[in-house]
C-alpha cells in the first residue's frame, strides 16, 4: 500500500536533498533549503476580476468571486508546495490546481475553472450545506483533502476512493473548520501527487496526465486566505 511509504524514504529517493540537510518535518513546514516564497509578482491574472485576488502582509486574500482562478507565470513538473489556507465564511469552496493545462486557461474568457488536478479546499460545513438537511447524501466527497483531476486531466486516485473511482478521499479527516488555519504539504513528481494535511499524508494519485503545468489558486464563490505559500521545484 502506498501509505506504508515514509516521507524520508521518498526523499532519498526523488528530492536530490540528503536527510542531513533537512528532517522530514523541514520538509512538510518548507523551512528546508531550495524553497521560494510565492507573491504577488508570480502570479498572473486568468479570469479573475481585478480586486478577486489581493496580497498583504504575507496573506492572500480572495473574495470568491468570480468563479475563477489566478496561475503562476510560470509552469512547473517537479515540485513541492507547502501553505496554510482558511475559510472565512462557513461552507467555503476553494482550490488549489496543479498541473494545469495552458490552453484549459486559454480557453477561460469569462467565469469557470480550468483542467488540472485539483487539491480540495473545503470548510466542513459545505457538506452539512450539501446534504440540506439529509435531502441528499454527501458521499462523492469530502471536506478534508480530495485530490481528484478536472476536466481532461486523468489520473489515477490512491484509496480509499469516491464511490465513482475519480477522487481519492483522505485516510484521515484532519481539515480544521471556520476561521482556523489549515497546512497543506503536497507533493508533484513524476505524475504523481501527494497531500499532507495539518502534518499526515491523507490523498493522492498517480499517472496524472499531464504532468507539467501551472499552479492556480482557486476562486469559487466564498472568501478564502491563504498564507505562507511557497514551491520548491525538484529534479
Amino acid at each position: 500500500m502506498y501509505r506504508t511509504c515514509s516521507l524520508v524514504a521518498v526523499l532519498l529517493i526523488t528530492s536530490g536533498f540528503s536527510i542531513a540537510e533537512e528532517s522530514a518535518r523541514a520538509v512538510i513546514d518548507g523551512s528546508g533549503p531550495g524553497w521560494v516564497a510565492l507573491g504577488q509578482d508570480n502570479f498572473a491574472k486568468v479570469n479573475s476580476a481585478d480586486d478577486t485576488w489581493t496580497f498583504k502582509d504575507g496573506v492572500i486574500h480572495c473574495t470568491g468571486n468570480p468563479v475563477s482562478v489566478m496561475r503562476t507565470k510560470q509552469q512547473y513538473t517537479n515540485l513541492e508546495i507547502v501553505c496554510e489556507w482558511r475559510h472565512l465564511k462557513d461552507a467555503g469552496n476553494s482550490g488549489v490546481f496543479v498541473w494545469t493545462i495552458p490552453e484549459s486557461l486559454e480557453a477561460l474568457k469569462g467565469p469557470g475553472l480550468p483542467h488540472g488536478i485539483e487539491v480540495q479546499v473545503l470548510d466542513l460545513g459545505y457538506k452539512t450545506a450539501y446534504e440540506d438537511g439529509g435531502k441528499r447524501k454527501a458521499d462523492w466527497f469530502t471536506c478534508h483533502g480530495d485530490v481528484f483531476p478536472v476536466g481532461a486531466s486523468d489520473m489515477k486516485p490512491f484509496a480509499p476512493m469516491a464511490p465513482n473511482g475519480k477522487r481519492s478521499f483522505p485516510s484521515k479527516e484532519l481539515s480544521r473548520g471556520v476561521n482556523q488555519w489549515n497546512h497543506y504539504y503536497i507533493r508533484a513528481i513524476n505524475g504523481e501527487v501527494r497531500l499532507w494535511v495539518n502534518g499526515e499524508e491523507v490523498s493522492g494519485g498517480t499517472n496524472c496526465s499531464p504532468a507539467t503545468g501551472y499552479l492556480c489558486l482557486e476562486s469559487e464563490g466564498s472568501p478564502v486566505e491563504f498564507r505562507g505559500l511557497k514551491i520548491r521545484e525538484l529534479p
